[in-house]
């Protein structure tokens, strides 16, 4: 039981991290990264986003 909820949470970050990653101002290759190494590496993919990932504008404010 608790494997599925901790799967969903996963999923739920990649989802997540992959919304943020296309609405960002990073370029398309840039975007297609980050979204191919979200989607190979879910857990790993997602910390190293939140770590270096691109940042929306509202972010430079």
């Amino acid at each position: 039981m608790e494997y599925g909820l901790i799967g969903l949470l996963v999923m739920a970050a990649d989802v997540y991290a992959i919304v943020k990653a296309v609405s960002s101002g990073a370029s398309t290759a840039a975007k297609v990264l980050w979204v191919l190494l979200i989607l190979l590496l879910p857990v790993l993919g997602f910390i190293i986003w939140l770590i270096a990932g691109p940042k929306s504008s509202a972010a430079h404010i």
